[in-house]
């Protein structure tokens, strides 16, 4: 309820913030890693879809059906009027991404998550969810604000750890302005649940991207360009449902 009653605080905020083809602040861009490949035709969800600009992005590669969860009913109120006019059926759900709030299993062609899966109170729920609802040989793409960003603080020019990396678990984020509890787990944490949910991993991306372009977006912010130089804002993990 803490989180769902910061996010209606903050949608507007983030109305359009880093939707696809952006992955993440600094980090580089489906335009570049082609990881979705060909999508027209395919059934996809996005989880943690916010004002469904992501959603809005898949329309626009013409694929079948566009369904979206998000815990914000601001969210999914933004994402139901930037869409209506999409040609694909569209589906919206106000619920966290714990539950299955009545979608199909074995259904999709593709889920993705752009930096929200962060936001989940149980990692392990959530994967499992993904897992049913993909059909075989359906994917799964998600991004989140790598593990290590948060560990470490630049100060005149040198990286200084100030909290444990193998220290998990919920936390309250400093560059959030509301009250809210993300979620802090370690690459192999991400890993391993993907595993042992029955996941195949084919891709995992740490890399920054640091154009002069990128320079001026991120200057003085959390995801500032000199922390990028140092360590990576960013994990995205691509894998398959056998």
């Amino acid at each position: 309820m803490i989180n769902k009653n910061s996010w209606e605080e903050a949608a507007a905020r983030f109305y359009g913030r880093n939707p696809l083809p952006e992955y993440g602040p600094l980090a580089p861009s489906e335009d570049e890693l082609n990881l979705f490949g060909e999508v027209e035709g395919s059934a996809v969800l996005d989880i943690g879809c916010g004002s469904g600009h992501s959603l809005l992005y898949m329309s626009e590669r013409r694929v079948k059906e566009l369904w979206g969860l998000d815990l914000s009913k601001n969210q999914i109120y933004a994402a139901e009027k930037l869409l209506e006019d999409c040609k694909a059926p569209v589906r919206l759900f106000e619920s966290p991404m714990e539950a299955n709030p009545g979608l199909p299993e074995g259904y999709f062609d593709l889920v993705y998550s752009i930096f929200a899966i962060g936001w989940t109170t149980d990692l392990s729920k959530t994967v499992e969810n993904v897992f049913r609802y993909l059909k075989s040989g359906g994917r799964f793409i998600f991004s989140w604000e790598h593990p290590l960003h948060s560990r470490v603080r630049l100060k005149e020019g040198a990286l200084i750890m100030d909290q444990a990396y193998h220290k998990e678990g919920p936390y309250d984020h400093e560059a959030w302005e509301n009250t809210a509890m993300m979620q802090q787990s370690k690459v192999s944490t991400y890993i391993n649940t993907l595993i042992d949910q029955g996941f195949h991993i084919e891709r995992i991306v740490e890399d920054v991207r640091l154009s002069e372009k990128d320079r001026e977006r991120h200057s003085n912010r959390w995801y500032s360009y000199e922390k990028a130089t140092m360590v990576p804002t960013t994990l995205i993990i691509k894998c398959r449902k056998p």
